[in-house]
């Protein structure tokens, strides 16, 4: 199984979810950070991710090669994270075969309707339970 993690900007976002997944996981899972830069990358290694790439064409390579894909779900949208994530990087994204776990940050001028407002920390433990839950449905 492997998860990769995508964040850009600072990285804060992904680097708390490879911590608590990987707490959470067996240790046979391999995580693959995937920074929009390379601090948000070095933020998710430094978390525990196994490997680390960077950037538009790390992104697209990967998105298909890994089996869930986890981050806020700016990652999703063209130009998101103060335009840092390309269309070419979203287009990958969404078209990856991969389960996707994603944060509700409405900071890309999206509203999801029916979801309630919830602390960053609370949705992350939401992220990491669901994420297990998969998992273990697969191996189950």
């Amino acid at each position: 199984m492997k998860i990769a993690v995508v964040d850009g900007q600072g990285g804060g976002i992904g680097k708390h979810i490879v911590e608590k997944l990987r707490r959470e996981l067996p240790e046979d899972v391999e995580f693959l950070a995937l920074g929009t830069n390379a601090l948000a990358t070095s933020m998710m290694l430094k978390a525990g991710a196994n490997e680390g790439a960077t950037g538009e064409g790390a992104v697209a390579y990967n998105a298909s090669r890994v089996d869930v894909i986890a981050g806020p779900v700016s990652i999703m949208f063209p130009h998101g994270m103060l335009g840092e994530l390309t269309p070419k990087m979203a287009e990958a994204l969404a078209s990856s075969p991969a389960r996707k776990f994603l944060v509700p940050l409405n900071r890309s001028g999206v509203e999801m309707v029916g979801l309630r407002s919830e602390p960053l920390p609370h949705m992350i433990e939401e992220l990491v339970r669901r994420v297990k839950e998969y998992i273990e449905s697969l191996q189950g």
